[in-house]
């Protein structure tokens, strides 16, 4: 039976509402052009490599011209900061890296509810069939070789994320690789729908060092893929 963990950021003040616009667990990049420091938090504006953006950590002390990198980052587009009476196209919550606090802080800090629903059940997932078979694993470790090249993955839907950038994002586990090296995850984008726990076959394009903007990059996921179902 599957398990989800739903995990709840309750409200802690009122704001307007507004769009997840990417999943979490990116990291963000660039250099200090602005701050603003109000209660809690600090904003920061960044020039990154794609572009300017802005960001919010825990209250901090940050130079301007300064490099820093956020953490455990997460989008939200249209938000309306009450304080500093401004509405951002589009904002990064998460931890400024060597901080201990920020990302889902930040965002309870200002007054955010999300869930985000995973499926924690055990996973057993028997390896796809043919020539352009592989496990989760063998995708992740063997990235470089594979890079640009069609592979089928058979594993079981343990994230959902809908009509992000025009795709739809699903992580897939089939049991191995391991957590200490993220072997045992991989990003597939699809314009395909599934439901957590769902059991498929991806069929796609491994990519390398994939970059969507804004400092957002991952370093091996399958695009262009297709999911069917596995009959169980």
């Amino acid at each position: 039976m599957k398990t989800l963990l739903a995990i709840s950021l309750l409200v802690v003040a009122s704001i307007s509402p507004s769009t997840w616009a990417a999943s979490e667990a990116a990291v963000v990049s660039g250099e200090v052009l602005e701050t603003k420091d109000v209660d809690g938090y600090t904003y920061l504006r960044l020039k990154t490599k794609d572009g300017e953006t802005w960001a919010a950590v825990s209250t901090t002390s940050v130079k301007k011209g300064a490099k820093v990198t956020i953490e455990n980052s997460m989008v939200m587009s249209n938000f309306e900061s009450k304080t500093l009476k401004k509405t951002f196209p589009s904002i990064v919550f998460g931890k400024l890296a060597g901080s201990t606090t920020g990302g889902k802080e930040t965002l309870a800090a200002h007054g955010s509810q999300i869930k985000l629903p995973i499926d924690t059940s055990p996973i057993k997932v028997a390896k796809a069939s043919g020539a352009n078979a592989y496990t989760v694993a063998e995708v992740v470790t063997k990235a470089v070789a594979l890079k640009d090249k069609p592979v089928q993955v058979n594993g079981k839907v343990v994230k959902f994320n809908a009509g992000i950038m025009g795709k739809n994002w699903v992580h897939l586990r089939d049991g191995t690789g391991s957590e200490s090296n993220a072997s045992n995850d991989i990003l597939v984008t699809t314009s395909d729908r599934a439901q957590l726990g769902d059991v498929v076959t991806v069929s796609g394009m491994v990519r390398n060092d994939k970059d969507f903007g804004a400092g957002y990059s991952y370093k091996v996921l399958i695009e262009e893929a297709t999911l069917k179902a596995i009959n169980k």
